[in-house]
């Protein structure tokens, strides 16, 4: 699964919706939950929500259905910071967070993380959340392609979060680098995903390399167009 949680609130920043998004996300079950736009720390925030978690939002998201997670801050600032986060079932071996981002523009990461799936050589899980600007998404596109450069042929790659790509250019940039979206393979399109109330734009994005996507599915019906500004995607993975 992948989703923008929104730093943990719903559109226009009108309501606290954490617990909520929490509750949704468990109902699902998934082995792997990629998320962006999650809080690691804010310091105002608990003056002002009495429901704020007391613990970093991805550990409150993970609770006891995740028992491993990693986080990689991209924006620091001075009441908090947020990032990319995975949420895992399986043991994570080792994760490096990638800056990516372009000078003078906002902070941009690449977390990576390599996973321990009983039975199976090691995974590589990399959630993506990338820039507003054409020009700086294709540079962070190269630079995720140089990253996947290091990862051996034969391993399965999981790439999922917000490629802010509403031009569709980064399925060209990504097939050099070995790797299919899901809902391309499937239905010919990726899905529409943005703004979660009334879905235009094709933002978000499940790829895989030396793995088989099957079933994706955008999450459009409620609770998840409250939930967040994006429509959450879910797919399986065969390995």
């Amino acid at each position: 699964m992948t989703i923008n949680v929104h730093k943990g609130f719903n559109v226009f920043n009108r309501r606290h919706i954490l617990p909520e998004l929490r509750d949704a996300v468990t109902t699902l079950s998934a082995d792997m939950v990629f998320l962006q736009e999650v809080h690691g720390e804010h310091k105002k925030h608990p003056l002002r929500y009495r429901d704020w978690p007391d613990v970093p939002q991805y550990e409150y998201l993970a609770d006891t259905m995740w028992p491993e997670f990693a986080y990689g801050r991209n924006a620091v600032y001075p009441h908090g910071d947020h990032g990319n986060a995975l949420l895992s079932r399986y043991p994570i071996l080792q994760y490096e967070n990638r800056d990516v981002s372009i000078h003078g523009t906002e902070r941009r990461g690449l977390l990576h993380c390599q996973l321990a799936v009983p039975g199976q050589p090691t995974v590589h899980a990399i959630c993506v959340h990338l820039g507003l600007r054409h020009k700086h998404r294709l540079r962070q596109l190269k630079l995720l392609c140089e990253l996947l450069d290091t990862i051996p042929e034969d391993k399965a790659v999981i790439v999922a979060g917000d490629f802010n790509d509403w031009q569709l250019k980064a399925d060209r940039v990504l097939a050099e680098c070995g790797l299919h979206e899901a809902f391309v393979h499937c239905h010919g399109r990726p899905a529409k995903t943005f703004p979660a109330h009334w879905p235009l734009l094709r933002l978000d994005r499940i790829y895989v390399r030396n793995a088989v996507c099957r079933n994706p599915r955008a999450l459009y019906r409620k609770p998840w167009s409250h939930l967040s500004d994006h429509v959450p995607l879910i797919a399986e993975i065969g390995l």
